[in-house]
């Protein structure tokens, strides 16, 4: 986006006179034929963070708090030779269909956002973004929806249910569901943290693979862990690498998002601020650094 100023102000005025433009821009979509990009993976953009509060990138409390920076990212990173899809909320996808982004990508919507960060009832995630009927109508080609198990907080079961009901409607539809598992406790002063290690990642990927009326369409969401090898031999479903926060070693990073990708199960990545926001401000350097690992 060359002038973030005009950018702005143009989607600004089509919301307010031209609302309907934004459905029309989804009917008039460009597809992908195929999930998979040329190199045989997808590589997907994510920028849901901001509709669950989410603000943070490395040392910047509210980097993702400026929409026209936010946006002009995104559009650089998608520009990227090999980059084939995105996942936000409808607020962000709409933004970049009104600015032609996303033409021949992979769209995925993100569906439950209700469980705010830091909030007593983060845990319990509600569906508040898209449904699924939403996604299909858009011509979207998935929806995706963070399911995180905590033991200790009753609040899980309700987001267990709600995820099995979205993936089994998304199904309904022909349409990706992609789970993003994990095992999650409070910590001492009450922050949810999610369990980084090979065996809550066996038994979050297990809990996931086992939700809805149908596997067929699910794909997990996971991040490295160690004994990676051990956390991925849990299931068949294709699985999708997530970057995580910033790292401050970002070739260490990339070193494992490479050594997860060799897994037979692990079909690309799906990295939002560690692109977006890395090491050097760099969008464009970073996310070819990510595509030639594929």
């Amino acid at each position: 986006m060359p002038d973030a100023g005009a950018t702005l102000e143009r989607l600004v005025q089509t919301r307010v006179r031209r609302p309907a433009q934004i459905a029309e821009a989804a009917a008039r979509r460009a597809r992908p034929a195929s999930v998979l990009g040329e190199h045989g993976k997808l590589m997907m953009i994510a920028a849901d963070h901001p509709a669950r509060g989410a603000l943070r990138a490395g040392d910047k409390p509210l980097a993702m708090g400026d929409r026209a920076d936010l946006l002009d990212r995104l559009c650089v990173a998608l520009a990227r030779p090999g980059v084939n899809g995105v996942l936000g909320t409808p607020d962000i996808l709409e933004d970049l269909l009104l600015l032609g982004a996303l033409e021949g990508k992979v769209v995925v919507g993100s569906m439950n956002r209700g469980g705010l960060a830091g909030t007593a009832f983060e845990i319990d995630d509600r569906f508040t973004a898209y449904d699924a009927a939403a996604i299909a109508a858009a011509g979207f080609e998935g929806g995706k929806m963070l399911t995180r198990i905590d033991p200790d907080d009753p609040g899980t079961v309700a987001t267990l249910e709600a995820s099995g009901r979205a993936v089994s409607a998304l199904a309904g539809h022909g349409l990706m569901a992609m789970i993003e598992p994990f095992i999650s406790h409070r910590d001492a002063g009450g922050r949810v943290r999610n369990e980084l290690t090979a065996d809550a990642m066996v038994r979050a990927t297990a809990v996931a693979a086992g939700l809805g009326t149908t596997s067929a369409y699910t794909w997990l969401k996971v991040p490295i862990v160690d004994e990676m090898e051990r956390a991925m031999e849990a299931t068949t479903l294709p699985a999708l690498i997530l970057g995580g926060e910033v790292a401050d070693d970002q070739d260490a990073a990339v070193a494992g998002w490479a050594k997860a990708l060799a897994l037979p199960t692990v079909q690309g990545l799906v990295i939002g601020r560690s692109l977006l926001y890395p090491p050097g401000d760099d969008v464009a350097k970073a996310v070819d650094t990510a595509v030639r690992i594929l």
